[in-house]
């Protein structure tokens, strides 16, 4: 049975994020293969965190540059390590491998944390994307980290193309893996156009894409309304800041809803999820969710960004307000066109997103590294070099503030 220790960046919140439901469908997968998992964090616990006893998973609370997590893991001793975000294997992963040289490490990337800096500081800046932009001292970070890596979970098609072209990694590093949805319990019937009413979103007020798209949503809806005075937008989503209630304005069909407690109840009401992103990375939570409760979207080319291949989308991709606005009052209008996208939902779902396929893949992927663990580091030479005493900043940091905080 292999022991499996997850070093998290926060303590999951699968109803408050597409993060946290992600990292729940990796631990439950692990579980499932009856291995022995054990999540720990330097993060505070959380009203909204799931109750990982009762999915069969241990926890535990560890301290950030503190040499007890040493003594920790050499009790525990782990045979696979995952890092959640490029800054836990930077405070961490050095001492997994003193302690625990022969652990694999798997970084979970979530989203390349540098491609979304990268986009919002060029959004801050009203102007395009540039190299300058990209080649941060972010990426290199993040970067050093999936190199120093066994192997990187990659979440998005567009991110995998970026990291083996753009920055060069080798791809036998790098796993793809978006969001598993169960098939099983994809909804067998779902509510009709006219059973559904008003336009809605969902996201965490807390990550700074999401708070964007309220905030361009204030100048889309007016433009909305105009043409369907009747529709209502509803905007859900855990932490709303003072900010974001403030702008509740139920006069306007503006409403500001906060917290959902199902988020797939919220999106099964509505007619159209709305997810004018202007920035960020990844794949996107809440578009798979409409696609799960079949509900068509309008968003972005960030927003759809790598979650389509072929495929059309269940809704529309519009850059330009007025064609995102002409698209969404069109979609929300015309019964003939909503039930089209519709009917596009299950189809992606079942090719990109089914975790009957993706799960045993990562588990094959998990296997393979393992078995071939020796050949694999060694072709990893960056990675290695990355690893030498001369390139340890981070260890060398860890360990001055620890030292530090002992007086």
């Amino acid at each position: 049975m292999k022991k499996i220790l997850v070093i998290g960046y926060v303590w999951p919140e699968p109803n408050s994020s597409a993060a946290g439901s992600h990292m729940m469908s990796i631990l439950r997968l692990f579980v499932k293969q009856g291995w022995q998992v054990e999540f720990s964090t330097p993060s505070q616990p959380t009203d909204h965190m799931i109750d990982l006893a009762s999915e069969g998973i241990s926890s535990k609370n560890i301290q950030l540059n503190c040499d007890s997590f040493d003594d920790y893991i050499c009790e525990y001793q782990p045979d696979l390590v995952l890092f959640d975000r490029f800054m836990m294997e930077e405070q961490f992963g050095w001492r997994v491998g003193k302690n625990c040289p022969d652990a694999l490490k798997v970084l979970d990337t979530e989203d390349l944390q540098c491609l979304r800096n990268a986009r919002h500081q060029a959004h801050k800046a009203d102007r395009e994307l540039t190299q300058a932009d990209l080649y941060s001292d972010m990426a290199k970070r993040e970067i050093a980290a999936i190199l120093r890596c066994d192997i990187s979970l990659i979440i998005s098609s567009f991110e995998m193309e970026l990291l083996t072209q753009t920055f060069k990694v080798d791809a036998s590093l790098l796993h793809y893996l978006p969001f598993m949805v169960n098939i099983e319990n994809y909804p067998k019937a779902e509510k009709s156009f006219a059973q559904r009413q008003n336009f809605m979103t969902i996201g965490n007020f807390r990550h700074a894409p999401n708070w964007d798209a309220v905030l361009y949503l204030q100048k889309i809806w007016p433009l909305i309304r105009a043409k369907l005075p009747e529709a209502q937008l509803h905007i859900y989503g855990s932490y709303p800041p003072p900010k974001a209630t403030a702008l509740n304005n139920p006069k306007t069909g503006f409403h500001i809803k906060g917290w959902a407690e199902d988020a797939y109840s919220v999106m099964e009401q509505a007619r159209v999820c709305l997810a004018p992103i202007r920035f960020g990375a990844g794949i996107k939570g809440k578009l798979l969710d409409a696609m799960i409760m079949k509900t068509p979207s309008v968003t972005t080319s960030v927003g759809s960004e790598g979650m389509i291949n072929q495929e059309e989308w269940p809704g529309a991709i519009k850059d330009d307000i007025t064609d995102f606005v002409d698209a969404a009052i069109s979609l929300y209008s015309d019964e003939n066109q909503w039930l089209q996208a519709q009917q596009r939902c299950e189809q992606i779902i079942s090719n990109r997103y089914n975790a009957n396929l993706l799960g045993p893949e990562l588990i094959n992927k998990i296997n393979c590294v393992t078995n071939d663990i020796i050949r694999h580091r060694l072709n990893n030479f960056t990675g290695a070099m990355l690893k030498h005493h001369s390139m340890a900043s981070t260890k060398y940091m860890s360990q001055w503030i620890a030292a530090k905080n002992s007086k």
